[in-house]
């Protein structure tokens, strides 16, 4: 058998996972499916297999540590010391611990951990009876106006989905009668089959696995216990739903399986664009026009807010095209309480066909002013 420790060639103060780390590392090495036909490969990965399982376990390697620190271990013969199981290890059996010793090695386990590296071949499978099961979570999506996302809005939204038979209430049994426990597997739902060191476990085929078999099924969901149906909804979405926004309506999923609970149903909300606003979170911004003369001398103008208002801002002489104005708490809902900002940004809106009047202007206006590219690029 071997010091588990010198197996995994970890240290006796190794982390659990430094402990799985090495595991995995070894485990690859010598799996047989990269080792077709070599049984010393085999072999070693039985040993890898046997030291994870022990050294993972916080009870076993609790007791496994306890026998080397009694000097129970023999590190000539690589085994227990004969009455390592005498006093001080009452009810402990040394033989878990060994090649087909009182407790078998379970696949399973060591499919969990390899987690499909060799494409699930050393995956077992657990045998869980015929216990009650969660439905499936839903998701459902809705689309409202933009104004409809400020202001909140109320939705009948309808949902097709597997829900718990009327019939049978979930059982899949006619009415009046009940499931049967499995004769073939004895209700334990899984056929043990034995393969030396391993334990392999597999779904009972009368059952599939599920411990009880149905005589007369119900003959309106034909056994399965839920049946399709459409229902619907009424969603209240909260004022201030962006693009994206889930809600949650508890119990609303698929039904459950054998009396288990329903699952939920998850509410995507789809904003349509507003042609005016932009959304930034809760921000919402708004482009503003405003005229050369305006930019450069300032001005004060009244643009529009979400709610179909308007609010007079203050324009800034000397103001850039792009120049972004905040005006507090004129923005979208938050789903917290409180509103965002409203963000004007500046355009500066050239005439493209200027009148003689306004070229006559502007030309006047353009001898006054000095050249803007000078002090960046130097000269003219």
């Amino acid at each position: 058998m071997g010091d588990f420790y010198q197996t995994l060639g970890v240290p006796r103060n190794a982390s659990k996972d430094d402990v799985r780390k090495a595991f995995r590392k070894l485990a690859r090495q010598y799996h047989p499916d990269k080792n077709p036909g070599d049984n010393a490969a085999e072999e070693k990965f039985k040993e890898v297999n046997q030291a994870y399982e022990t050294l993972s376990d916080v009870e076993k390697r609790k007791q496994y540590d306890e026998l080397l620190r009694l000097g129970a271990f023999d590190p000539r013969t690589g085994g227990f010391r004969p009455g390592a199981g005498g006093a001080g290890f009452q009810g402990f059996d040394p033989r878990m611990f060994q090649q087909g010793g009182a407790q078998a090695f379970d696949v399973g386990d060591l499919g969990d951990i390899l987690g499909g590296l060799f494409g699930g071949a050393a995956r077992g499978a657990r045998g869980r009876g015929r216990a009650a099961a969660r439905g499936a979570d839903l998701q459902a999506d809705v689309t409202i106006s933009f104004e409809e996302s400020l202001d909140g809005a109320t939705v009948r939204i309808p949902v097709e989905k597997e829900d718990v038979c009327t019939a049978c209430h979930g059982s899949g049994a006619q009415p009046g009668t009940t499931p049967k426990t499995c004769p073939d597997c004895d209700g334990r739902g899984v056929l043990a089959q034995n393969q030396g060191l391993f334990a392999l476990s597999t779904p009972c085929p009368r059952c599939a696995g599920n411990g009880t078999v149905i005589e007369s099924p119900c003959q309106v969901c034909g056994g399965r216990g839920v049946a399709s149906r459409t229902r619907r909804y009424t969603v209240k979405v909260p004022a201030g739903a962006k693009e994206g926004t889930k809600i949650k309506l508890k119990g609303k999923g698929e039904g459950g399986m054998r009396g288990g609970q329903p699952g939920d149903l998850y509410v995507v909300v789809h904003v349509v664009a507003s042609d005016l606003f932009e959304r930034c979170g809760d921000n919402l911004a708004v482009e503003v026009p405003i005229t050369i003369a305006e930019a450069a001398l300032g001005a004060q103008v009244r643009i529009p807010t979400p709610g179909g208002g308007r609010v007079s801002i203050k324009v800034p002489a000397g103001s850039a095209d792009g120049r972004c104005l905040r005006v507090r708490g004129k923005g979208a809902p938050r789903l917290k309480g409180g509103h965002g900002d409203l963000l004007a940004r500046l355009r500066i809106v050239v005439p493209d066909k200027p009148d003689k009047e306004q070229r006559r202007l502007l030309e006047q206006l353009a001898g006054t002013l000095a050249d803007p590219r000078a002090a960046k690029f130097g000269g003219t």
